[in-house]
């Protein structure tokens, strides 16, 4: 019955689940919290053009701290992290023919 066992699995990879302390997780949790502490504080700071660019940074930086250690990536294989990129490249350039449309609106109407 064994033999049978590992031979239906025989060619297949078997990934050990890496364990994160939670040490790691409190740390993490300490830095989305100060984070989302310097998003609020800057929405109360008047820096001009510069709010939404800082609110993105911070935004960017929370999301990459969860998608490492939350979802995992940090320990993943490398298929899986180029799997993360190739998404995050494909937002990029979906957002940015949004924008190239949003800026280019106003060139008619000179």
């Amino acid at each position: 019955m064994s033999e049978n066992h590992a031979e239906a699995h025989e060619g297949e990879h078997f990934h050990e689940a890496h364990i994160v302390s939670p040490k790691v997780y409190f740390v993490i949790f300490m830095a989305l919290l100060v984070g989302t502490a310097l998003t609020i504080g800057a929405s109360y700071v008047d820096m001009g053009p510069w709010n939404p660019v800082i609110a993105i940074a911070i935004a960017v930086t929370k999301a990459t701290l969860v998608v490492l250690y939350f979802m995992h990536i940090k320990y993943s294989s490398k298929l899986m992290k180029l799997t993360v990129g190739a998404g995050v490249f494909t937002f990029l350039i979906l957002v940015g023919m949004c924008l190239s449309d949003y800026i280019s609106r106003a060139w008619g109407q000179w």
